[in-house]
């Protein structure tokens, strides 16, 4: 059962063929066995998953028909759930219990779906490997010695080991599409506003965007139908219709015109991974999408501006974990300014004080000018290449990350080079663009990811473009040996 899609698994339950008990006893014996050598999980919640099984059987034998109703899943540890821990990777909330659901928790609860538990992520969503959550480092399932990517790095890792057949999970500057290519599943990310950020604790409230890792592009595009949405809750949230996602996942890709970015093939792109991406491109050529080589000259200066926005409103979003409401706070503190002190110095971990101190500088007024405002600025013209580019094409094809998934380790002591990971995906997140990243083959034994980047609420023609691709191809099928 393991094995099956979202999709399988819906028809499966629908037709009887096994219960939602059944299934959610099979994977969390699964999740149970493996949690070891994955460290995929951060919490696992067998009773309460049980429990929500048997409600979803119950809902069925009423003659409730939902698509998801009794399907298992698994949610990013920075989701928000009633009664759940609700940890963010981080010591500074290894305790904290939500008292109420992020509202894609309870859109999900609502369409019947089982969590399992909570996925184990970077701290505060800050990182690219999934090396600095407070409860250790995420494994890839293709390499046990290899990083899964992040900051969603739990929730991939789960997915492509099969524990789950998908998992909530968040991207700011790239972290739901690069676990997703590092591991070899499918990763969305949507349209800054479509999906709404209540109860999803907060690193950059301008990047921040709530979305899905599953097998395949038909998984994501069940998924992003249960949880987008307007919000009133959510000030960022659009008040759009949500549309049938999985309804035009078989138009005809005949006259689309892709956009091949030529940024992304320049200096630092693997060649192998190359391969994998022009391979790819010829294949949609094949089914009759027109190819043109597009440019965003601003496109190079998203990963400098990124690392001046993202940390200053980090530097302001944590702010509230002070030892005083909440959290962690520091044992017999002296006075108000060493509980403070001491609290966030025990609480939060490197990667996290490392941002809170450099957007603490960006933001200061003798240098808000020289590098905030600044960067805000830039952050305009990448979103106006964009615009543009999009005159010109309907979709932006690239490289979702320029390496394969590097060595536990290897990075750890250079956060500058750690950070350049992420060159090919910030850009989306800076023009609130929604973008995906799929399986396209292998480079040295490990998964290589596609990227594509759409128009501001394009998701059904990302998902079109990226379900016909996978009807040509089973790299979304392929399972790491061990996990079969």
């Amino acid at each position: 059962m393991h094995l099956q899609t979202v999709a399988g698994m819906s028809a499966g339950l629908a037709a009887g063929r096994y219960s939602s008990l059944e299934l959610t006893r099979a994977l969390l014996e699964r999740v149970t066995r493996l949690q070891p050598e994955l460290n995929a999980f951060i919490s696992i919640e067998a009773e309460a998953a049980l429990a929500a099984a048997a409600a979803a059987d119950a809902r069925r034998a009423a003659g409730e028909r939902n698509p998801l109703l009794g399907v298992p899943i698994a949610h990013k540890d920075i989701f928000c759930a009633t009664g759940s821990r609700t940890s963010c990777g981080s010591k500074m909330l290894a305790n904290f219990v939500s008292p109420y659901d992020a509202t894609v928790v309870a859109k999900l609860r609502t369409a019947g779906v089982v969590s399992l538990g909570k996925t184990n992520m970077d701290e505060f969503a800050m990182g690219s490997s999934n090396e600095t959550s407070h409860f250790g480092p995420v494994r890839n399932p293709w390499d046990l010695t290899r990083v899964p990517g992040g900051s969603s790095g739990g929730s991939a890792a789960a997915v492509a080991a099969r524990l789950v057949p998908a998992a909530t999970a968040t991207d700011t500057g790239g972290s739901i599409r690069q676990p997703a290519a590092l591991c070899g599943v499918t990763g969305l990310k949507p349209t800054y506003g479509r999906v709404s950020r209540y109860g999803m604790i907060a690193f950059a409230s301008s990047l921040d965007q709530g979305g899905i890792i599953t097998t395949t592009a038909e998984d994501a595009a069940l998924l992003l139908g249960a949880m987008a949405g307007f919000d009133p809750q959510d000030s960022t949230s659009v008040e759009l219709p949500v549309p049938d996602y999985a309804a035009s996942l078989d138009q005809p890709l005949a006259g689309l015109k892709i956009g091949l970015l030529k940024e992304f093939f320049e200096q630092g792109l693997d060649p192998a991974i190359e391969t994998q991406i022009r391979a790819a491109l010829q294949l949609l050529q094949q089914q009759g999408a027109l190819l043109r080589e597009v440019s965003l000259p601003n496109l190079p200066l998203s990963v400098p501006t990124y690392y001046v926005v993202a940390p200053a409103e980090c530097s302001s979003n944590l702010a509230r974990f002070d030892g005083v409401r909440y959290g962690h706070r520091c044992e017999n503190p002296r006075d108000l300014t060493d509980l403070y002190k001491r609290s966030r110095g025990e609480g939060f971990g490197t990667e996290v004080k490392r941002r809170i101190m450099t957007g603490t500088y960006v933001l200061s007024a003798g240098y808000y000018d020289a590098y905030y405002l600044k960067a805000q600025r830039v952050r305009q013209l990448i979103a106006d290449d964009f615009r543009r580019a999009f005159t010109e094409v309907d979709v932006l094809i690239g490289p979702t990350t320029p390496t394969v998934a590097f060595e536990l380790g290897s990075k750890s002591e250079d956060p500058v080079t750690m950070y350049l990971n992420d060159i090919y995906t910030i850009g989306a997140n800076l023009a609130g663009l929604p973008a995906m990243s799929i399986p396209c083959g292998f480079a040295s034994s490990l998964p290589a990811g596609l990227q594509i980047i759409g128009p501001h609420f394009s998701e059904q023609k990302l998902l079109n473009v990226a379900h016909r691709y996978q009807r040509e191809t089973d790299w979304h099928t392929r399972v790491p040996e061990r996990y079969r």
